[in-house]
């Protein structure tokens, strides 16, 4: 048997543009160096990964390995833009020829060029969001699902199961029975819908965002020729931000890498959150036994905080089982300790956070660079309400204004009807949401409705009680529903019945003199089974309706609720246009959406046992380990100051009043040493 002698290239000595050893740390200098072969650099939070996979490509072409045998991975295409311009910028030329973008521009640039081979074409379309949505719900029409028969799935929820499904490499039903249990009677019919989509879509030559991953995949496993090209192609195979990667992307870089083995992956194995969208831990844990003789590279250098903060943080990742040993090293000076702030309830810590803040501006941090993070979004409510009262200027970017949530107006507009069936916005609200019931069909029905409501002005006097406006004479809004079902749609009568039900029930006088009664009425009456139907993220929507239905409980009736949410509602808008003319606003985010952010002050609330870690998480290590980091990507965020906080107080759904709330377990993991306990004190007033 012959033996194989490797000729090498021949080349002169390397004249290096980049100075490595001088422009590089230690730990990031031996990642950017490192020989071929399989590598994992662990890069901890603000240690510079985006500059370790910048060097490492410029370092790559520079020793002679042409800019179109590299292939660089990422999440964004901003994040391959600025990587490919640094390295550019950093060789003084320009690289057209470095295949670098996401996961999804890579696979649509390869399935462009072979897709003949798995029944294409090379002119395949690709369907957005809006797009899928249409052609599912052909697909359901197609099926003769009678969805007014039962609460079946829409199409937008159709399409988030199909795509959890396939980036997790799940079956269909395993995913069903797994994160959709509550449509697992209707399994065999979500899959026959899901084989008709894939069919249309292959006759249709349409690709959804998800398929250019599938059958990118799907086109390297069956073409012997196309799989070894690109083996071939791609000698150098880099990925940002692998933590974050899902089953699927895991399968194609392991493809792709199987021929060299010159795979780099850079990421935190602490900073992986992402597991409720598909990504899959493993990967980065697994990476040194899937790769056999793969080199692991720490970098540990934060350039971002102080060392009090990264104190705190390497003591709240300790506990995690699962995990590549670190610990984040600070160049910055000693500054302030983090703050554990202990609030009587929610509305005073709303109100310490508020206060922090200005004292903060005061001194000289601009509200820009402050950030409230939480890990649901009903956590931040009360803050919410709090800034606004103080004509604090924010903006939130994990989403709309807690109030403004069409959920939460879905329910406000149950009790509104019933408090004044005069108001023709809750009215119409309601019945679109009905099965079968348009904006025209809505108009009708408010036009009969409001015949039978008797004029304000025509009702008796209420005794000129200014008191106590509300004792006017009530009219049942239930009868006069009932009155007019007859000029209901066909299609909606079942779901007129309903509504009928659930405001009679609402008008019910033990439910009635309360709003949080009402509102949980409300969800357990059938706007419960709507989230399922209408929202792949039902149980995040269903937590915030519960949690208004707790903070209702404060108010002594419906009318004083819903007038609180109104003026709460009103302000926000009109505080609106300041805030598009005002640049200097605090930043209100989820944890997940604050990721890769980094601010001079973090103010992280609510704390507490059961809210974070959530109590879901609390039923697997592996999720409460998540939730773990979840809390040390936040702590990362803050530069200068951080302030930690919770309530000992709060409203549970289903009590009366107030229970006590325990710290959460996070906190109790912090040695003492590590933070500075705040309690807070009300200065007297008259």
């Amino acid at each position: 048997m012959a033996k194989d002698y490797v000729l090498q290239p021949y080349r002169s000595e390397v004249d290096l543009k980049i100075d490595y050893r001088e422009e590089l740390n230690d730990q990031q200098w031996a990642a950017v160096t490192c020989p071929p072969g399989p590598a994992l650099v662990i890069a901890g939070a603000g240690a510079g990964k985006t500059r370790t996979l910048t060097y490492r490509v410029a370092y790559l072409i520079e020793h002679g390995v042409e800019p179109d045998r590299i292939l660089l991975l990422t999440f964004t295409n901003k994040a391959a833009k600025e990587m490919m311009h640094r390295v550019a910028t950093l060789l003084g030329e320009e690289l057209t020829n470095l295949w670098g973008g996401t996961f999804h521009s890579i696979g649509n640039r390869i399935l462009r060029r072979h897709c003949g081979a798995i029944g294409y074409p090379p002119d395949f379309g690709i369907m957005d969001r809006e797009d899928a949505k249409e052609l599912l719900s052909a697909c359901i029409a197609a099926e003769k699902i009678d969805v007014k028969a039962t609460r079946f799935p829409k199409p937008e929820v159709l399409a988030d199961i199909f795509s959890q499904a396939v980036n997790r490499q799940l079956p269909l039903d395993e995913m069903i029975q797994e994160q959709y249990g509550y449509f697992k009677q209707l399994t065999a019919q979500i899959e026959a819908i899901h084989g008709r989509y894939l069919e249309r879509k292959r006759r249709g030559g349409l690709m959804d965002f998800d398929d250019l991953l599938v059958l990118w995949l799907e086109l390297l496993k069956k073409d012997q020729g196309v799989r070894e090209r690109y083996q071939e192609r791609f000698r150098y195979v880099l990925v940002d931000e692998y933590q974050d990667t899902n089953r699927l992307q895991s399968d194609l870089i392991d493809l792709l890498g199987e021929h060299h083995g010159n795979v780099m992956v850079v990421g935190d194995d602490s900073q992986s959150i992402y597991s409720w969208r598909g990504a899959d831990f493993t990967n980065i844990i697994e990476f040194p036994r899937r790769y056999q003789g793969a080199k692991t590279y720490k970098i540990e250098t934060n350039y971002r905080s102080t060392p009090q903060i990264l104190a705190l943080a390497n003591s709240a990742i300790a506990a995690n089982v699962s995990q590549f040993e670190k610990e984040l090293q600070a160049v910055r000076d000693a500054g302030a300790k983090p703050v554990v702030v202990s609030c009587s309830d929610a509305n005073e810590q709303a109100a310490f956070v508020a206060q922090r803040a200005l004292e903060l501006r005061e001194e000289g941090t601009e509200l820009d660079q402050m950030a409230i993070l939480y890990r649901s979004h009903f956590h931040a409510m009360e803050v919410q309400l709090e800034l606004t009262r103080r004509n604090i200027p924010f903006v939130i970017t994990s989403g709309i204004r807690f109030f403004e949530q069409a959920h939460i107006k879905d329910v406000a507009a149950y009790l509104k009807l019933v408090v004044n069936p005069r108001d023709e916005l809750a009215f119409k609200r309601l019945v679109k949401l009905l099965p079968g019931i348009g904006a025209k069909s809505a108009d009708k029905l408010w036009l009969a409705f409001g015949e039978k409501i008797p004029d304000r002005e025509a009702e008796p006097a209420s005794g000129g009680d200014e008191a106590n406006p509300t004792k006017q004479e009530e009219i049942d809004v239930a009868r006069v529903l009932v009155e007019v079902a007859d000029r209901v749609p066909k299609r909606g009568k079942t779901g007129w019945a309903q509504l009928t039900a659930t405001v009679a029930q609402l008008q019910e006088s033990t439910v009635r003199r309360t709003a949080g009664k009402m509102i949980e009425l409300v969800l357990d009456a059938g706007y419960d089974a709507y989230l399922k139907e209408q929202y792949a993220n039902y149980r995040a929507r269903l937590e915030d309706v519960q949690q208004i239905a707790q903070y209702a409980r404060q108010f002594e009736s419906p009318e004083e609720f819903l007038a609180q949410l109104a003026l709460e509602t009103n302000l926000e808008v009109e505080d609106r246009a300041a805030d598009s003319a005002d640049d200097e606003r605090i930043r209100l985010t989820s944890i997940h959406q604050a990721k890769g952010l980094e601010f001079e002050v973090v103010f992280l609330v609510m704390l507490c046992e059961g809210l974070f870690p959530s109590s879901r998480s609390l039923e697997h290590p592996e999720a409460e380990e998540e939730e773990r980091r979840l809390f040390y990507v936040a702590a990362t965020r803050a530069k200068n100051e951080l302030y930690l906080s919770y309530p000992l107080m709060r409203f549970t759904q289903g009590r009366q009043g107030d229970i006590m709330q325990t710290p959460s377990r996070f906190l109790n993991e912090l040695p003492e040493k590590v933070y500075e306990p705040w309690n807070l004190c009300r200065h007297g007033s008259f």
